[in-house]
């Protein structure tokens, strides 16, 4: 901003100020409750008072103003210092955080990747418009419509905003495929492409299987459902969930979720606030996994729905947790959407789990400290020492079988795992802050494409890239690109950087059943858990 638009005076600001009061008494009108995570919704009518007020400003102000756009500059300023997560979404922004929520999307169902300022498809979605036409990996967009895209430093929202819209309109794309001596041209109808919360299943050993969640979405109990099945058929009697990075989502998915470990009648979790009276989410039916040895993994962005797992799992004695202490989210928003597409997120009640503690942390210092506990987490040493963290005697409680668990936010697990930095060295952190690891993946993914492909599993690609010295060629590629390693840097570094290479290029032919199984080898949170379960 220049010095002068800085002096300026804010002409709104007198009015913001007063509306800040009026639209905080009366910000209930005018609002259509929409399906939230507790169900029901109404709609109220504005009140006299506001709407003459706004149009007597908008007729008689001295300068001319926005009825709506107050509005949308005065809502934020309400609900700033409410809580952390109660918040306002403009119209584009309450989109992009539904549509994930939603498990799915419309557009022409491609993984991309921007390689050298050009669209390079990674994989097309299985099922998707762009699949059933003929793109393939490895392609790349050099023009969409008649616009072209390659060498104009495009940026991924662009390229979303480009192949992205409604279903049944048509985009024609012209790609460079390396074995077709021209151009391709392709007309692609838009359709609805799925959007999985479920990133992997798999079998770890004869009787573990594993199962990652990213999010608690609609479609992600049907997912789960289908995972376990797979791995029940292939003989599975432990499991290991997976919800580390899952930062929640739908309460409804949660407790679906923990009501197949749980026998009917347990509480899962519960509802409380001022105007909410406190509802109990039992679990309800025979599950498929009351029988399955259980080990939940979590980390400091496991939030919400995460930890409503968690601690349903953990306070009725069901499962073992292991990780680090989650990010300690339990505030209930209700969704309330506007009719220009934007919506509000009104935090109603709070989250307990069935001991009674409130998973929420402490806001009480403003949003500013609130948005830096990870950080200051870390300074602290809590992710390499879990006597770090300070208990609130006062928040105490014990499960059914005598455990000691504590309140006062976030769950923490049964057993740590301390981040672990020991392959950490300068020569890492300089090529993974440059993508470099990734990049190389790309590249050669690319033009070993040929070979790779007739590969049927992923261990026969890990097998083959281990004959051809990749790590050798990722050094050579490193040094070209500025980042050469000493013989300290290899010494700490090279399992750690080879493995992420082979996991990087598996996924380009595997997707995410080649990807996990790889990055697992080096992964010590997983393998405390299936250490876990060979002592037991």
């Amino acid at each position: 901003m220049k010095k002068d638009e800085e002096s300026k005076p804010n002409v709104y600001l007198p009015l913001l100020l007063a509306l800040v009061l009026i639209i905080g008494m009366f910000i209930g009108s005018k609002l259509k409750r929409s399906n939230d995570l507790s169900g029901g919704g109404h709609f109220f009518s504005s009140p006299d008072k506001l709407e003459t007020l706004l149009n007597i400003i908008e007729s008689d102000y001295v300068d001319s103003v926005s009825k709506s756009a107050i509005i949308e500059k005065a809502i934020p300023v309400v609900l700033e210092n409410l809580d952390p997560h109660s918040v306002y979404l403009p119209p584009e922004e309450a989109q992009s955080l539904n549509e994930p929520l939603e498990g799915n999307f419309e557009g022409i169902g491609i993984e991309f990747n921007i390689q050298e300022d050009t669209i390079l498809v990674v994989n097309t979605i299985n099922g998707g418009p762009s699949q059933k036409i003929g793109l393939l990996p490895g392609d790349r967009i050099v023009k969409v419509d008649d616009t072209i895209v390659a060498g104009i430093k495009i940026t991924n929202q662009m390229v979303m905003k480009k192949l992205k819209g409604k279903g049944g309109t048509t985009v024609k794309v012209e790609i460079y495929r390396r074995s077709a001596k021209e151009k391709l041209t392709f007309e692609i109808v838009r359709g609805v492409i799925p959007i999985y919360s479920v990133d992997v299943e798999y079998e770890i050993k004869k009787d573990i299987g594993y199962i990652k969640i990213n999010q608690f979405a609609r479609t992600t109990y049907q997912e789960f459902e289908q995972a376990v099945d797979k791995l029940i058929e292939a003989g599975m009697t432990k499991l290991i969930l997976d919800l580390r990075g899952n930062g929640g989502g739908y309460l409804d998915a949660a407790t679906e979720i923990a009501d197949e470990f749980l026998p009917a009648g347990k509480l899962i979790v519960y509802t409380q606030g001022k105007k909410r009276p406190r509802t109990d989410y039992l679990a309800t039916k025979k599950g498929k996994c009351e029988e399955t040895e259980l080990v939940v993994l979590i980390d400091s962005w496991s939030a919400s729905a995460s930890e409503i797992v968690a601690g349903a799992i953990q306070d009725n004695d069901r499962g073992t947790i292991i990780g680090q202490r989650s990010f300690g989210k339990g505030l209930v928003q209700e969704p309330t959407d506007f009719s220009d597409g934007s919506s509000l997120r009104l935090t109603v009640a709070r989250y307990y789990t069935p001991t009674g503690r409130c998973i929420q942390k402490s806001y009480k210092n403003g949003k500013h400290k609130y948005a830096e506990d990870i950080m200051d987490r870390y300074l602290h040493h809590e992710f390499d020492d879990k006597d770090s963290t300070k208990f609130d005697d006062s928040l105490k409680f014990k499960t059914p079988k005598g455990k000691i668990v504590y309140g006062g936010g976030g769950i923490m697990p049964d057993i740590f795992v301390p981040h672990d930095t020991t392959d950490y060295s300068p020569y890492y952190s300089k090529v993974n802050n440059k993508s470099l690891i990734y990049k190389f993946a790309m590249e050669y993914t690319d033009s070993k494409r040929s070979i790779l492909k007739e590969f049927k599993t992923y261990k026969e690609v890990e097998n083959y890239l281990e004959r051809q010295q990749i790590l050798q060629q990722f050094l050579n590629y490193s040094s070209k690109n500025g980042a050469a390693p000493t013989a300290k840097d290899l010494k700490a570094s090279s399992r750690l950087i080879e493995t992420q290479i082979k996991a990087f290029i598996c996924r380009n032919f595997f997707d995410n059943a080649g990807f996990y199984p790889v990055i697992h080898e080096i992964d010590p949170v997983m393998k405390k858990a299936v250490e876990f379960f060979s002592e037991q």
